[in-house]
């Protein structure tokens, strides 16, 4: 199905920050844009929005004014729904609320033509629900864009129960013509994205929750060390607490209180004490002016490196660590041995890539007195920070010896308490978890998972492609460390792991055998 023409007329409806950014975007594209809102002078309002945006851009030698007026131009406010007959697709931006939906796509339909594609950019509500009870449901379909529209890549294409393919595929298109990056999903909660990222916040309020580490420590651990762009903390303070709680609520009710999603009471305590975030200057930061400077917890420079690195086993989970150390002015030597878990020797420590067991249990049960456990990186080559934890059983002198080997490689060290899983893998590993299910659940595709968590929330690498990268073995390892650790079904494995687990297969080759 091809891409509608730049002669189709588009409809938005709803002039606020995402409708009017929804409206740039197909302007932008070349479409006359028909934007609308039931408050008076609110469409005037975001066309005003939009044009004050892009003199930003002339102003800085991003747009020619010409192509600003260009643009501006095509987008006309109207205050009656019956002037959206002549449009080709219609896409809704108003409140979250099932009935409003429900009767302004009944009147849309009465409206605007037979072959007229009606999009809702709905974040909660079902699509199949939205198109219940209209006489032809087959032309409703999800839209769903991300916040700022005009920046953010990502657009969801959410099919209801009724949703015809060739609408779908037709609104995929569009968005890929538009510059966006599409991917497809079935109505269920929380699409793609809303569903996926619930493990980035909930990993982390559980490490803090735990007393491992605090706020400022974990958030720098996800972004210096996890290559993220922003920590959970950071980014639920941006969203606002009373949103990010209420996706969070609105998911674990929509899957029968599902314990995977369930809510945090730090964040709800945050609500109770009216927290909300940046919105109001206070929520895990204080964003006051007179706030004192945040900390993050960081070791002391030790001067003193053991001489002689050994590494021993499967390094394929920590590759970028072994190039670190290559590069590194370090004396090491490295026995590679797939069928081993990584170790590396360091003066009086043993050290290990986290799997999940608390290091306590794991040096128990390993006979190993000095352990160390590191978590995981995006690229130990480029990360600024490697998140430690000891043993009860280890030593000072061997904590001492793993900060120096990593503060030997250009890296600042936090160290935290001993806590299962640390803060990037155990994260990534329930994001993989999630992402998992829903290609299980036929939610979605593996790629469309990556893309959309690289253009919808700005993930650093596909939770997919990362957890290929470091092996399912590694992945597996840990929610099965999880698992056992905790004994809750918030970390049940999903099926599809289990299965390339079992075929020694990662997720993009088990797609091609599939």
């Amino acid at each position: 199905m091809t891409a509608l023409s730049t002669s189709t007329i588009i409809g938005v409806i709803g002039a606020g920050t995402m409708g009017a950014g929804i409206a740039q975007v197909a302007a932008n594209a070349g479409h006359d844009v028909l934007l609308f809102d039931v408050a008076e002078g609110a469409a005037q309002k975001g066309l005003g929005q939009i044009s004050t945006g892009l003199d930003k851009l002339v102003s800085r030698g991003k747009m020619t004014q010409a192509d600003k007026d260009s643009l501006v131009s095509r987008v006309k406010p109207v205050s009656d729904l019956q002037d959206f007959a002549p449009c080709g697709l219609v896409v809704e931006v108003i409140v979250e609320n099932l009935d409003i939906k429900k009767d302004l796509f009944q009147q849309l339909e009465n409206i605007c033509g037979p072959d007229a594609i009606l999009a809702t950019n709905t974040s909660s509500i079902s699509v199949t629900s939205i198109a219940a009870g209209l006489s032809h449901p087959e032309r409703v379909v999800g839209m769903h864009f991300f916040n700022p529209a005009p920046i953010m890549k990502l657009v969801e294409v959410v099919s209801g129960l009724a949703t015809s393919q060739d609408v779908a595929q037709c609104v995929h298109a569009t968005a890929t013509q538009w510059g966006k990056h599409a991917v497809y999903a079935k109505s269920t909660p929380g699409f793609i994205v809303n569903r996926v990222a619930r493990p980035f916040y909930a990993e982390g309020l559980r490490v803090l929750q735990e007393g491992a580490a605090d706020i400022a420590t974990i958030d720098a651990a996800f972004r210096e060390c996890g290559g993220f762009r922003m920590g959970p903390f950071e980014l639920m303070d941006l969203i606002g607490h009373d949103v990010n709680y209420a996706v969070t609520n609105s998911v674990y009710a929509a899957y029968y209180n599902d314990q995977r999603f369930l809510p945090s009471l730090i964040q709800k305590e945050l609500i109770e004490a009216g927290r909300l975030g940046r919105k109001n200057k206070i929520g895990f930061y204080d964003y006051a002016d007179t706030a004192p400077p945040v900390h993050v917890s960081t070791a002391r420079s030790i001067d003193i490196v053991p001489a002689g690195v050994r590494v021993t086993g499967n390094v394929t989970p920590i590759a970028s660590l072994v190039t670190a150390l290559k590069k590194s002015s370090l004396s090491a030597t490295i026995d590679e041995n797939d069928g081993t878990s990584v170790m590396i020797q360091v003066g009086a420590a043993t050290l290990m890539l986290t799997d999940a067991q608390f290091a306590s249990v794991k040096s128990q049960q390993s006979g190993i007195a000095n352990l160390i456990v590191f978590d995981l990186a995006l690229n130990y080559v480029t990360a600024k920070r490697i998140v430690l934890a000891k043993a009860t059983q280890a030593s000072e002198q061997a904590l001492n010896d793993a900060i120096a080997f990593f503060q030997a490689l250009g890296k600042e060290v936090s160290v935290i308490k001993d806590v299962a899983g640390l803060i990037v893998m155990r994260t990534l590993a329930m994001l993989a978890n999630e992402g998992a299910d829903a290609v299980f659940q036929q939610v979605c595709s593996i790629e469309d998972v990556d893309t959309a968590m690289k253009g919808g929330v700005n993930y650093p690498k596909g939770p997919m492609e990362w957890a290929d990268e470091i092996g399912i073995d590694t992945i597996y390892t840990t929610l099965k460390g999880l698992s056992q650790t905790y004994g809750e079904d918030r970390y049940r494995m999903s099926a599809l792991i289990i299965k390339a687990h079992a075929l020694a297969s990662n997720f993009y080759s088990l797609k091609d055998k599939d």
